[in-house]
């Protein structure tokens, strides 16, 4: 194991890091999302079984983490099982765990807490010792809300009322939407923009990412001194790890396509990047500069007129052509304010090599 990730400049925030051995051998812990990362839809990713099985040999501790707070850790590992990846439900932390913690953090023990949610929350809540109620009948210390589709108006009404009385408020995670086999539909965020209009007030934590309870709780089931967050979004997985201070590595099996991640803002950017979590098992080489050309492997790119440019041999690694496209279009950017980058060339390039499906959006492969 290498004493530190070398970064490939002197400024972190313009450039991608460098770590000479595969991740695993370098980090103690990877944090990983689940959607977009471990499955999509119903469906495992390819080889994301055997990327865990050799990282686990490796002795790294492998942390499920999502911002669901509707489903206990139980459930969510019987399903990770049943899509035949290993897990067991101490390997799965949830933004309900997070936040029914940040609630016993702030309360007595045994206190009566409000739940606006799922069985997830209920189960979160009593684990810290803590008592779940439904109504503020009950003389609630604190409202913790989190999503369940059953949540509505009674829910809403009776958190409305405790908070008036002066309930500690916590939210498990803010999304406004989340997603459903027939699109996007009204996520945790949407219920507690609704409390917040009845109440004139935001909570006073918010537990998901990208904010830090649900890394913190992480880190403290772990045990973990040296983390690698891993991740599909850049707005909750790799700010919230730029928030924390943690490394973090972008694969684009989920929602972030290569446009989002080339154009991406200093405080949305990854340490790392590759095409699928078989990234957690390689090296990570960073381009070298020579004049106007960024270098690695047998790729070569630039940016000629505000324009991306990148080439290569259809045999070479593609790893390699995304962390070389990444690092030219981050450096032209920050050098280029409110410049727009053109990327047409290289999005060619990556359909032309099967990387892509429609729209710039990455393959779910192998």
């Amino acid at each position: 194991m290498t004493d530190e990730a070398t970064p490939a400049s002197q400024s972190p925030a313009r450039r991608l890091k460098r770590c000479p051995e595969p991740l695993v051998e370098h980090y103690d812990a990877a944090i990983l999302d689940l959607d977009g990362v471990v499955y999509v839809g119903d469906t495992a990713v390819d080889g994301v079984a055997q990327v865990l099985a050799t990282a686990r040999q490796r002795d790294v501790t492998i942390a499920f983490v999502t911002n669901n707070a509707s489903r206990t850790p139980e459930s969510i590992a019987a399903a990770l099982t049943g899509l035949g990846v290993q897990a067991e439900p101490d390997d799965v932390v949830t933004s309900a765990q997070a936040a029914a913690r940040a609630v016993a953090d702030r309360v007595p023990p045994g206190s009566p807490v409000l739940v606006i949610g799922a069985e997830g929350l209920l189960s979160a809540v009593r684990q810290t010792g803590l008592v779940p109620v439904d109504s503020s009948d009950a003389d609630p210390v604190a409202v913790v809300q989190g999503f369940g589709p059953d949540v509505g108006w009674q829910q809403l009404t009776e958190g409305a009322v405790a908070i008036r009385q002066g309930a500690i408020w916590v939210a498990s995670n803010t999304d406004l939407t989340l997603p459903t086999a027939r699109g996007p539909a009204p996520g945790n965020g949407a219920f507690v923009n609704a409390l917040a209009a009845a109440v004139g007030t935001r909570p006073a934590v918010v537990a998901g990412k990208p904010h830090r309870p649900l890394f913190d709780e992480t880190i403290r089931r772990t045990g973990s001194r040296l983390p690698l967050v891993v991740g599909d979004r850049l707005d909750t997985d790799i700010e919230g790890a730029v928030n924390c201070g943690a490394d973090s590595l972008l694969v684009l099996t989920g929602v972030t396509d290569v446009p989002s991640l080339l154009k991406a803002a200093p405080g949305q950017r990854p340490s790392y990047v590759a095409w699928t979590l078989a990234g957690l098992v390689s090296a990570h080489e960073v381009p070298s500069r020579s004049g106007a050309d960024w270098r690695l492997g047998s790729w070569v790119g630039s940016v000629i007129g505000g324009r991306l440019q990148v080439s290569g041999p259809p045999q070479a690694e593609p790893d390699d052509a995304l962390r070389l496209a990444t690092t030219a279009a981050w450096d032209w950017s920050d050098d280029n304010s409110g410049d727009d980058l053109r990327l047409d060339d290289v999005l060619t390039l990556f359909g032309q090599l099967g990387l892509l499906r429609e729209e710039g959006v990455p393959h779910a492969r192998r």
